[in-house]
């Protein structure tokens, strides 16, 4: 089973009061240079096949970070990239909160195409479609980093839970912190969602059979063992 880990990029200056978007030059703040190197300190055991990032600084940044240590070459994905915001792109948000727009961005998102800039189906479709393909280019066996933006992660995120990007707004990606998904021949698994702690990954040595089990299922029964 191929296993991605979704780590958010750290803090910027931007972070919070205004909608970067894919404002260009907007890179880590001194905490969020704190942050990337706590990620990478945090999965320091974890092997990984590959390192992919967003095209935007503050993502090519973080990621670096993991990838200095381990002598290793950071990916661009563009695919990976935040949405396009368009118009709304270096707004404050407390402005942007008194647009008609808002309200339905956060309980119809699936409705919502940004003046002048994407869709947000149209970010989950170009975001999973990319892990698609890393899954396949990294094997069943691989591990792999992708650091990307809170949107796009939860885009993701959604579509490993089977959830409709309507409800993709329940879902929290903060700076720095990490989500792992496990995907199996029959579904994915969401192992970590917007983890700060220390990363070990659960064994793969009960699969079987492509990752089926003897009764045709990729799912434990009862729960499973846990990672202990």
């Amino acid at each position: 089973m191929t296993t991605l880990l979704l780590a958010r990029h750290g803090l910027t200056d931007l972070t919070g009061p205004v909608l970067a978007g894919r404002t260009p030059g907007v890179h880590l703040s001194e905490a969020g240079r704190a942050q990337a190197a706590a990620l990478a300190g945090r999965i320091a055991g974890v092997g990984l096949d590959a390192i992919v990032s967003s095209p935007l600084e503050r993502c090519r940044e973080t990621a670096q970070a993991v990838a200095d240590g381990r002598a290793a070459e950071v990916v661009i994905d563009e695919r990976f990239i935040e949405c396009g915001y368009g118009e709304w792109t270096g707004r404050p948000l407390k402005e942007l909160a008194r647009e008609p727009l808002w309200q339905v961005v956060q309980a119809h998102p699936s409705a919502v195409a940004f003046p002048g800039g994407e869709a947000l189906t149209a970010m989950q479709h170009r975001a999973v479609a990319a892990v698609r393909e890393w899954n396949e280019r990294v094997g069943e066996k691989g591990v792999y980093l992708v650091c990307s933006h809170g949107d796009v992660i939860k885009a993701i995120v959604a579509d490993a839970l089977g959830l409709h990007l309507d409800h993709f707004q329940r879902i929290t990606a903060d700076p720095g912190a990490l989500t792992v998904i496990r995907y199996a021949p029959l579904r994915p698994f969401v192992l970590r969602l917007n983890d700060m702690g220390e990363l070990r990954l659960p064994e793969d040595s009960e699969e079987k059979d492509g990752g089926e089990n003897f009764t045709g299922s990729d799912a434990a029964v009862g729960g499973g063992p846990g990672t202990t």
